[in-house]
């Protein structure tokens, strides 16, 4: 099966996270966003990260997998320091970290199906599309009858499934999700926490970017879930006031 369990699960964690910021900071247009962040993603963990619009949780995601440079400090991702990763290592690692993009863009010419497996094609492993992994993929999300269809005629909870089928099916260790319940319904927003609740119990290690803090609670009587909360530029544990 594509979703694959995880080597490394909840009752073998070591003390090395799968992805670690040691003092981080980031500047943007000469202000600083985000300082002095210390955080450690151990393997199977599931975190929220939540704070106000413009705190900066988008660039804290695009930090942990790479797409952004800390402008101090030092950004692990499985155990490497991202400024020392030649362009090939990086998109090696990029393989084991599955994003789902606040903005979902998919290629409105290509099946829905087909904007899923795209990951598999960039990637060389064009012959596995045509198994039955993208099948199964499609059916878990439940869009097996939009699969021959175009991304123009999803709904907006139907994109947001295709963004996340679309980010796992390398069977990445780290699922990172940036705002996937924004634009939709609450019984959608369920839909899809669920889906990543499943991922997380498979040991993969879920960051869920939110400001629902409703979703947070409905999430904290199904999973172990550490918050984080991004406030005056620095990230905290949160506590259970939430």
């Amino acid at each position: 099966m594509m979703l694959r369990h995880n080597r490394s699960n909840k009752s073998n964690r070591t003390d090395t996270g799968v992805i670690e910021l040691e003092n981080v900071a980031y500047s943007y247009g000469g202000g600083e966003l985000l300082s002095d962040i210390t955080v450690k993603l151990a393997p199977g963990s599931f975190h929220f990260l939540t704070g106000p619009s413009g705190a900066g949780k988008t660039t804290f995601l695009k930090l942990c997998y790479g797409a952004l440079l800390p402008t101090a400090g030092h950004v692990r991702v499985f155990g490497a320091d991202v400024r020392t990763l030649e362009r090939d290592q990086v998109a090696l690692m990029r393989r084991k970290v599955g994003v789902v993009h606040q903005d979902v863009q998919f290629l409105d010419h290509l099946s829905v199906a087909d904007n899923v497996a795209l990951p598999l094609t960039v990637s060389g492993r064009h012959d596995e599309v045509a198994g039955p992994d993208l099948g199964e993929l499609m059916t878990w999300v439940g869009l097996t009858d939009r699969a021959t269809g175009l991304p123009p005629e999803l709904s907006g909870g139907e994109r947001q499934r295709a963004a996340l089928a679309r980010a796992v099916i390398m069977s990445p260790d780290v699922v990172l999700a940036d705002e996937p319940t924004g634009n939709v319904d609450w019984d959608m927003s369920q839909r899809l926490l669920q889906l990543l609740i499943e991922l997380n119990r498979m040991g993969k290690t879920v960051l869920l970017a939110t400001h629902d803090l409703s979703l947070i609670r409905a999430a904290k009587a199904q999973v172990q879930a550490r918050v984080l909360r991004i406030s005056n530029r620095r990230v905290q544990l949160a506590g259970a006031d939430l």
